[in-house]
């Protein structure tokens, strides 16, 4: 084998060791998002369940509408985290990048469908 030829196997293997890192990194990203949006449902699932023993206990309606708020804010963020996570899939996906390489296709949403899930949410 040759110089160049190993020369050119060399920048070969650095090109594939790039690619899985940006693939690592890629998976690193979806499973830190994962964890995010649950504990957002996490702590929403806890101001719902303080908000039912609020009403249940018959609190002022100022505590009861203000928890009510807390919850709802909550499940808008996760969505909202949802979506925004959707667009970045999406947008790699069109680039070429690793985000959203590793998804099903039937996870795929159409910029369309991304539209319609953050209008839902608006």
């Amino acid at each position: 084998m040759t110089a160049q030829a190993l020369d050119e196997a060399a920048q070969a293997l650095d090109v594939a060791a790039q690619a899985l890192d940006d693939a690592a990194q890629a998976l690193d990203e979806v499973a830190h998002h994962k964890r995010r949006v649950l504990n957002r449902l996490r702590r929403a699932r806890g101001q719902l369940t303080a908000l039912i023993t609020a009403i249940e206990s018959n609190a002022p309606r100022r505590d009861i509408v203000i928890q009510l708020s807390a919850v709802s804010k909550a499940i808008d963020r996760a969505g909202f985290a949802i979506v925004s996570q959707g667009v970045k899939h999406c947008m790699g996906r069109a680039v070429g990048s690793p985000h959203g390489q590793n998804e099903p296709p039937e996870h795929y949403l159409t910029l369309e469908e991304l539209e319609k899930l953050f209008l839902i949410l608006a």
